[in-house]
């Protein structure tokens, strides 16, 4: 634009990209808009309209922008590619596919497009051509770490731990924490007479299952080990091994005191995690003293919790989570079993009015934290849960835990095509789905399951 006079078309279109980068959505898109009454021809402006629109929920709208812009300049690499994160969102793979091959094609050494084609692989259980797409975008920039964060899921997935401990470095989720700690961060090492800090990290489910090594690092030599977690968790991890100070994200975090520090999903890393050495000392969690008891829970009979929904704001959270507790409607039929809900928040509302048929012990208005939740774990037989925090816990605590896995995104922590978790042997079985959406066969799978299971837990039923 050197050497002439800017429109004032082109002017706005400056500023809205300004905002955008500073995260002033409102301004930037009244920028754009503007831009494009002015000039409606200027794809660019339509480019990052259809962003902002995809960010706000507004996929349509998104989408005739994206056309707009592909219409008015088909030369826009990075147009292309955003288009094809909007149609794999909506798992319109084909055409996201050959959304992500123009843009890739005009383009052909951008390693976003290709970790972003990966992506669109890993989604559709491609994982071979995944991995491929990554490590592609690797050799055109070896320091594209969402490229090499992406790949480690693959690698995760499969087992494959040694690369895929390494490829989970390149995450930068615990940037704020860092920049609040003055000591240095782990490198692995020897931890012999070092105070050592380990960082909150992820989600509630993330932290149960990775606290357990809290106590492997302190067999390894520390001479203190302090954990930073959720406030809800803080009770629940007052009865971890190895740890000797607690700390929630919402206390102030002491900046001395310690030699190192690490987040948590780093100690596998550093302790050379292989799938044949996978800390599992089940139980590694109890309920605090106190805290049992108070369930009013039938004596006789079977007694089953249920989780059927997780976090709504989890991305995948719309594949992993039933619509609805009739959708376990297979399971009431089943005699001698009482059935109680653990779930919390919105979904927990379904609780109070079960279907038609079910019997249901409300459970989660006496759920406060976690310390209570696995209180209630521990008055129970069995739980039945969707891919949450609390498959985890049951999981931690040594209780039976059955998970409902989506064929759609199956996080990398359960592997593939297996039905136990070698991180919690021995007391947990997955039920996957075997197509996408389709929960009524896993449910008559887990039907069969607990029919078996009731049997030979009661066996005078009739």
């Amino acid at each position: 634009m050197s050497g002439r006079t800017l429109t004032d078309a082109e002017v706005l279109f400056i500023e809205g990209a300004r905002c955008l980068d500073y995260g002033d959505d409102d301004r930037a898109e009244a920028c754009f808009r503007f831009a494009i009454e002015m000039v409606p021809c200027l794809a660019e402006a339509h480019g990052n309209l259809a962003l902002l629109m995809e960010k706000k929920g507004h996929a349509d709208e998104a989408e005739e922008h994206y056309r707009k812009a592909i219409q008015f300049n088909p030369e826009l690499s990075r147009i292309h590619l955003n288009y094809g994160s909007l149609l794999s969102g909506q798992k319109r793979f084909a055409e996201a596919e050959a959304a992500y091959f123009r843009g890739i094609s005009l383009e052909p050494k951008s390693p976003v497009g290709w970790s972003n084609l990966g992506v669109l692989y890993a989604c559709m259980k491609r994982e071979a051509e995944a991995e491929k797409c990554y490590r592609t975008a690797l050799s055109l920039d070896v320091d594209y770490t969402t490229a090499r964060f992406n790949l480690s899921y693959i690698l995760l997935r499969q087992g494959r731990f040694e690369e895929g401990w390494l490829s989970l470095e390149a995450r930068n989720w615990y940037k704020a924490l860092a920049s609040r700690l003055s000591c240095p961060r782990w490198q692995g090492e020897p931890l012999a007479g070092k105070r050592l800090l380990i960082g909150v990290e992820a989600g509630f489910g993330d932290m149960i299952q990775f606290c357990r090594y809290a106590d492997v690092l302190k067999e390894m030599g520390a001479t203190s080990v302090g954990l930073i977690c959720h406030a809800p968790l803080r009770d629940l991890f007052s009865t971890l091994a190895g740890v000797d100070q607690l700390i929630t994200m919402e206390e102030d975090i002491p900046t001395t005191g310690w030699d190192l520090w690490t987040p948590l999903m780093s100690a596998p890393f550093h302790c050379k995690t292989r799938l044949n050495s996978i800390p599992a000392k089940i139980p590694y969690l109890r309920p605090p003293e106190g805290r049992s008891g108070r369930w009013l829970l039938p004596e006789n009979g079977l007694r089953v919790g249920l989780v059927w929904k997780g976090n709504p704001r989890f991305e995948n959270d719309a594949d992993r989570s039933l619509d609805s507790l009739s959708v376990l409607a297979p399971l009431w039929a089943i005699k001698g079993i009482h059935f109680a809900s653990l779930q919390k928040g919105p979904a927990g509302e379904e609780a109070a009015t079960p279907p038609d048929g079910l019997s249901l012990i409300d459970l989660g208005p006496c759920l406060h934290d976690f310390a209570d939740t696995a209180a209630a774990i521990m008055d129970l037989d069995l739980i039945i849960s969707v891919d949450t925090a609390v498959a985890h816990l049951a999981g931690a605590l040594g209780k039976p835990c059955w998970v409902m896995l989506p064929e759609y995104m199956t996080d990398w922590r359960w592997m593939d095509n297996r039905a136990i978790s070698p991180w919690y042997p021995g007391v947990m079985r997955l039920f996957r789905q075997t197509a996408m959406g389709d929960w009524a066969s896993v449910v008559a799978r887990i039907a069969d399951a607990l029919r078996e299971f009731a049997q030979e837990t009661m066996p005078s039923l009739p």
